[in-house]
């Protein structure tokens, strides 16, 4: 495959890993987790760490991409987020997020719910925590 070729089909395959293409290809900047009032702020907020989940999953509320909205997600039981198609492993699984299922779903999702279509985790324990600590920010 030619470097142009290349070029092109390296996001495409991270896409496909994701489960589709409709997302947030917006940077994030560097930022320790602050209260979030609106989306625009929760954007301005996001770690680096936050960077990869930004490929799927929008902060703002109701815009759900390739993943659902993360916006007000710590506190919900897992696939309620409105308007996104869940799959059955998650809708199923009876979890609530919180510090403690947050982190163990970012070490390796589908090992904690086989079956779900999440197919990333962050296995650095320093990054799974700014980003747990990011959406404990988004109110």
């Amino acid at each position: 495959m030619t470097p142009a070729r290349l070029t092109i089909a390296a996001p495409l395959l991270f896409l496909a890993a994701c489960g589709g293409s409709d997302q947030d290809t917006s940077e994030t900047a560097p930022a320790s987790p602050a209260t979030a009032t609106s989306p625009q702020a929760s954007t301005s907020n996001a770690p680096a760490a936050f960077a990869t989940c930004r490929s799927c999953h929008s902060v703002e509320p109701g815009r759900n991409g390739v993943g659902p909205s993360l916006f007000g997600i710590v506190g919900t039981k897992a696939g309620d987020v409105p308007g996104y198609n869940f799959s059955p492993a998650l809708k199923a699984s009876g979890v609530t997020w919180d510090r403690q299922t947050l982190d163990t779903w970012l070490q390796g999702p589908m090992k904690m719910v086989p079956g779900t279509k999440m197919v990333i985790g962050v296995p650095n324990p320093e990054k799974r925590k700014e980003v747990i600590d990011y959406l404990e920010s988004l109110k």
